[in-house]
């Protein structure tokens, strides 16, 4: 299975800096986590929101969107569920 190379939008970068998030941490919530959510509208490519968890259970939300012909998945946004906004398993909106 070819490994597919992780491109960080600006957005992504910036919040991930301000949440103490390294690219080790979003490669591992991605390869671990689950999909919770699929946005199949969004463009240019379809979405999805992936719950992971970091060796020290630390919880990951990331917004991913993969480009199957030139193999690269897009990382939009990554932060840490607001458990407020998230269900007691942080797969659901409240």
């Amino acid at each position: 299975m070819n490994q597919r190379r992780l491109v960080f939008r600006v957005h992504a970068v910036r919040r991930m800096f301000e949440r103490g998030i390294s690219p080790d941490d979003v490669a591992l919530a991605l390869h671990s986590g689950e999909i919770i959510e699929e946005y199949p509208a969004d463009t240019p490519f379809p979405s999805r929101l992936v719950l992971g968890h970091l060796s020290n259970e630390r919880p990951l939300h990331v917004v991913a969107a993969d480009d199957d012909r030139e193999q690269i998945t897009y990382i939009i946004t990554v932060y840490e569920p607001d458990p407020d906004q998230w269900t007691a398993d942080l797969r659901r909106r409240k």
